[in-house]
């Protein structure tokens, strides 16, 4: 992986892994990989339906310094806790797997980047000891894939490192069997695949049941508008009841329904599906199909008429998500409003829900104005301040030195 330009803020979180690692080690680092985090231009909840999504990476990236040691030991650190975390490489076998849901033995911040070294071994790649420190300034909770960035991150450097030779989609299955098996999180692929596959100015159309991926140009800059990320900083965890329940009603629609998954039912079958399962159950398969629509959908309109007329399809999916799906929370409505009515194109949460963030759709020289309305109306709610920031489709994972 070839190493790519840092700007401003990326070349100082690199510095920070590189200042970790000498802390810890006394040394400099033997290379810098980073990750983004992602953005999930539309597609909820689809994923681990086998289904379609249309995430792009972001500028925002976690840095992991890494070196190897002469003994078998993986020591792991980051500047956002307060101690190392450190075990044997044979060890790692007993710390994982978890079942989903349940919480791993280690630090949850550690298990990301040790289960990324279980996996690798478990896939039979054999490697030395190394010592791995992580920086980042993926905003954590916000339902931008801060966890799959330090995955990629780290399988990347430790795919070098230890020889390995994996392609990219290899390494996402990696990082996803650690968030789904070390971690505990029952999340789909489309995280990993954005942070691994990502590339700049390009939103990631993969179909999740056969993992192609294809680059959809989307032209925000060139159309003169901008995608407004609106962080509620309520924070979210993938790991916790909420997203397990929705997935477990999603895999019983499917039964019900006598196919695999979602992805074998079609909006036309929903007249059907409705005579058939509790009202709960068929919502929660309504908005999976209906989303999987969107997704194809956008992607047409995105080929067809350009990043202006995607806007509808933003609304009805960020509609479906809450009243269907029902993982909104009033910080992401609120958000979602305020920013439409400020004149955004579109706008609608985006990434797993119980809080996290939601993206406008809005013309350049509105970030501002969208940007004041929006913090307006969380003040009038009594809300926390919400987190603003402007992202573009960017480069995926990569080594840096």
């Amino acid at each position: 992986m070839s190493a790519g330009h840092i700007d401003g803020p990326r070349a100082a979180t690199q510095d920070a892994a590189r200042a970790l690692f000498a802390d810890l080690t006394g040394r400099a680092p033997d290379g810098v990989w980073s990750a983004p985090g992602r953005v999930n231009l539309i597609g909820e909840h689809t994923d681990y339906n086998e289904g379609f999504v249309l995430p792009f990476a972001i500028p925002h990236r976690t840095f992991a310094a890494v070196g190897t040691r002469k003994d078998d030991r993986v020591r792991v650190a980051s500047t956002f806790a307060d101690s190392a975390v450190e075990v044997s490489l044979d060890e790692l076998g007993s710390l994982f797997p978890t079942a989903a849901g349940s919480a791993p033995s280690v630090p949850e911040w550690a298990a990301y980047p040790l289960g990324v070294a279980w996996a690798l071994q478990r896939s039979g790649t054999a490697g030395r000891g190394v010592d791995i420190a992580i920086a980042s300034d993926v905003p954590v909770g916000a339902g931008l894939s801060s966890s799959a960035a330090i995955e990629s991150a780290t399988a990347s450097a430790l795919d070098d490192l230890w020889d390995a030779g994996l392609d990219r989609t290899a390494l996402a299955r990696i990082g996803r069997s650690a968030e789904n098996e070390a971690v505990g999180a029952p999340t789909g692929i489309m995280d990993q695949m954005a942070s691994m596959r990502g590339e700049v100015d390009a939103a990631i159309f993969l179909d999740c049941r056969t993992l192609e991926a294809q680059l959809v140009p989307v032209g925000i800059a060139e159309a003169g508008l901008a995608i407004l990320v609106i962080d509620t900083r309520v924070e979210h965890a993938h790991s916790t009841g909420g997203y397990g329940e929705r997935r477990a009603s999603c895999e019983r629609g499917a039964a019900i329904m006598g196919v695999p998954s979602l992805r074998d039912v079609s909006v036309d079958d929903l007249e059907r599906a409705s005579t058939l399962m509790d009202d709960v159950t068929f919502r929660r398969v309504r908005h999976v199909v209906t989303e999987n629509q969107r997704v194809l959908d956008t992607v047409r309109v995105l080929r067809e008429d350009g990043a202006r007329a995607i806007g509808d399809l933003l609304v009805a999916s960020h509609a479906s998500m809450r009243d269907d799906f029902e993982i909104s929370v009033p910080e992401l409505d609120t958000a979602v409003e305020a920013a439409l009515a400020a004149g955004a194109i579109g706008a609608r949460m985006t990434g797993g829900g119980f809080g996290g963030a939601a993206i406008a759709l809005i013309e350049q020289e509105a970030v501002a104005a969208v940007s004041d309305a929006v913090t307006a109306a969380f003040a009038a709610s009594d809300f926390t301040e919400p987190h603003l920031f402007t992202v573009t489709p960017s480069a995926g994972a990569r080594r840096d030195a």
